[in-house]
């Protein structure tokens, strides 16, 4: 037997933690239960040997705590508490105080007489339309703890795939800095001490080492100049991808990266799917799941051929035809969607299709990676190689005319 330390919740909403002797977390959860109390978290002690046990996060800000939030309700709810309640316990363990303080009045606006979608709608930056419509469709259908179920694991795998890209594409841009650094740091540093071997000199200077004292010149006086070019031409784009015009070329042009462009629209085909497998799943009608589903993309230009596919639901033709006329997801989706049309499980089918994608997303970035890590590698090398060697020739050339 192993010792687990816990948080759970007493009948009354009040917070207990402790320790506890079983087999697995998953018996210690039960005897929880049969003592009466909600489990919460059951794990390994946390360090210090403090009982305050704060529970995994997956990713950062707002995205953390929303998913905090949903997870937390989900199992509160799951276990029979009142909402009312399960806000307030979900408030007490939220860490970050200005989410409290929306928690707190999201509670207020509640006992005040709104429905609990509505008091989330009242806070946009956190609570999507998709999130705010599928509780709203679970308090009408009465599956409230069903549906915060579902938000749960949809908030967590459209996490784990951010977190996914998010982490396959730290090293390869790491590379590229502490490449580039490098190449900064010896012309800026070393080739100038370097140099000073030649001044006075009236021995001719080779001249691959003589391009590599000018870029060192130049990188010297005007390094400072591209410094300032780099962040207003940043700074500009940034401005111009904000325009309709600019954004709209600029999430067509994305799509037409080399394999890069390839993992974006995977990405988004499984945003997209995961999004209407929620909604369709809890009954959302097929034109408002568009909607809600377009919103919670991130390429424009793909958000908005879902108009014409709204318009072709609208007419009666289904969901597949007009997802094929559209051309903008893959071929497969079409087919996908098809088969789900025919069974009548097209809940199901997008979220087969999430999956898919999903994976192939996660297939594309490694491609990508593998492909994009070693040319960066290859192209550092060759330009630190090439200033190594200038630096050989030119000593070289020195030996020649000592000799």
């Amino acid at each position: 037997m192993a010792t687990f330390f816990f948080r759970a919740v007493t009948s009354d909403g009040k917070i207990r933690t402790g320790s506890l002797s079983g087999d697995t977390e998953k018996a210690v959860a039960r005897e929880l239960s049969a003592q009466g109390l909600t489990p919460v978290y059951v794990g390994v002690a946390p360090k210090g040997g403090s009982l305050e046990i704060k529970l995994p996060s997956f990713g950062g800000g707002k995205r953390r705590d929303v998913l905090f939030f949903t997870q937390e309700l989900s199992t509160l709810l799951n276990a029979g508490v009142p909402l009312d309640r399960a806000l307030s316990i979900t408030g007490e363990l939220t860490e970050h105080p200005a989410f409290r303080l929306i928690v707190l009045d999201t509670l207020r606006v509640l006992k005040g007489g709104r429905s609990l979608a509505d008091s989330l709608a009242a806070h946009p930056e956190h609570f999507s339309d998709l999130y705010v419509n599928m509780v709203r469709a679970g308090e009408a259908s009465g599956a409230l703890a069903t549906i915060f179920e579902r938000l749960s694991e949809f908030e967590r795998s459209r996490d784990d795939l951010r977190n996914y890209i998010i982490s396959a594409m730290i090293y390869p841009a790491l590379l590229a800095f502490v490449g580039v650094a490098s190449i900064f740091l010896l012309l800026n540093f070393v080739v100038p001490r370097f140099a000073l071997i030649f001044e006075g000199s009236t021995m001719k200077i080779p001249v691959p080492t003589a391009i590599m004292l000018a870029a060192s010149r130049y990188v010297q006086a005007y390094w400072w100049v591209a410094a300032v070019a780099i962040a207003l031409a940043a700074a500009g784009w940034r401005a111009y991808i904000r325009t309709p015009g600019g954004r709209a070329w600029w999430d067509m042009a994305r799509l037409k990266l080399p394999m890069l462009g390839d993992a974006l629209l995977k990405a988004e085909t499984a945003r997209f799917a995961r999004a209407m497998g929620t909604l369709v799943a809890n009954s959302v009608p097929l034109v408002q799941a568009l909607g809600i589903a377009a919103a919670t993309l991130n390429n424009r230009t793909i958000a908005k051929s879902l108009d014409a596919v709204a318009q072709g639901v609208k007419r009666g033709e289904g969901i597949a035809a007009p997802m094929r006329r559209a051309g903008v997801f893959p071929p497969l989706a079409a087919h996908l969607l098809t088969v789900g049309e025919e069974t009548g499980r097209l809940d199901h089918m997008f979220a087969r299709m999430a999956d898919i994608y999903e994976n192939d997303t996660r297939a594309s970035i490694k491609r990508f990676t593998s492909v994009f890590e070693p040319v960066v590698i290859l192209v550092m090398g060759i330009m630190v190689g090439a200033l190594i060697l200038s630096m050989l020739l030119a000593i070289t050339s020195i030996n020649d005319v000592a000799v």
